[in-house]
């Protein structure tokens, strides 16, 4: 767990992992130079409990520090925790005891909830809230995961070697919780998703995922584009981009950089048979004539989304093998 600057909200945090109802876990708890009464707040609990350990870490940053922490783990199961957040007091017993059912090669992942001190959670994280659980409960992980980050940072448990053998902390990319799904995908990991809340996650004006220039644009198309060309591209294949705003524009600059024919779909009247970066925009009804294509999605209203599919699956289309959403 990596600390900064949550004094208003630690105590809470380590009060629910006390509270766990598994008692046979470590915490490692590393302060990033907090400048508030942070690093007194851990002292005062790993006094208390010595399964909470607490480090400094040398580096700045969130990544340097989680790779702070994990030098100095001990246990064989792996499960990342926010400091302003809170566990359900079942969390570490329900993750331990799925997960050995299955045993190595295994993530298990469970359902998140949002909550705030004052005011409303935001509709935003509502919407992304009710997703994630949807994918936890249908187990849809790696069929969705280039929408958004499917499994996020506080919600899986994992082995440590298998872990490590996607790189654990290294790579510093950002959001590290996303490109950290797909190793696990890249490793073909088996995600086991469990149709229950497992984290209660803070949402507060201040928090990274809204303050840090990594996060800003949150659809992360430099992050997903690189990992689909590597592990879903097949280059004999037609590609197909389903989207003609603001989306498909930034996703056709990106595959652009990777190859220069690609077929460009809508149904936007005004556009269609109207070029954009020289690639002739056509209707989506034009899909069944190009042989076996690969269908990227950037569509963003929901009830726009179900009609593709249905459309898809009236073409027989398969998700994963024939098309994915980018949004």
């Amino acid at each position: 767990m990596a600390v900064k600057d949550t004094a208003p909200y630690l105590p809470d945090c380590l009060d629910s992992i006390l509270a766990q109802t598994y008692s046979n876990w470590e915490l490692i708890a590393i302060n990033d130079h907090s400048s508030d009464r942070t690093p007194e707040i851990l002292k005062e609990y790993s006094d208390k409990d010595n399964r909470i350990r607490v480090f400094h870490s040398k580096r700045h940053k969130l990544i340097p520090t989680l790779k702070e922490g994990y030098q100095h783990v001990e246990g064989t199961l792996i499960n990342r925790m926010d400091s302003d957040d809170k566990m359900p007091a079942d969390k570490l017993e329900a993750l331990v005891n799925e997960w050995s059912k299955y045993g190595k090669g295994n993530i298990i992942a469970g359902g998140t909830q949002h909550f705030v001190d004052e005011g409303l959670v935001g509709d935003g994280f509502l919407r992304y809230e009710k997703w994630l659980n949807q994918v936890a409960a249908r187990g849809t992980h790696y069929e969705e995961i280039y929408q958004e980050c499917v499994i996020p940072s506080h919600s899986w448990i994992i082995h440590r070697d298998d872990f490590e053998n996607v790189g654990g902390f290294e790579p510093e990319v950002y959001p590290e919780d996303y490109d950290l799904c797909f190793r696990f995908y890249k490793a073909k990991l088996n995600v086991v998703g469990i149709d229950k809340v497992l984290h209660y996650w803070r949402d507060r004006s201040n928090r990274i995922s809204r303050t840090w220039d990594e996060y800003k644009d949150n659809r992360y198309f430099e992050l997903k584009i690189p990992y689909f060309y590597e592990l879903d591209r097949d280059l004999r294949r037609p590609l197909v981009l389903w989207g003609a705003g603001r989306n498909g524009k930034d996703l056709a600059k990106l595959i652009l950089e990777r190859e220069q024919h690609f077929h460009w779909v809508c149904d936007n009247e005004r556009k269609i048979g109207k070029e954009v970066y020289g690639i002739k925009m056509q209707h989506f009804e034009e899909i069944p004539m190009i042989h076996n294509p690969q269908i990227l999605i950037v569509v963003t209203s929901p009830s726009d989304k179900r009609i593709i599919r249905d459309q898809l699956n009236e073409w027989n289309k398969k998700p994963v093998d024939d098309f994915w959403y980018f949004l």
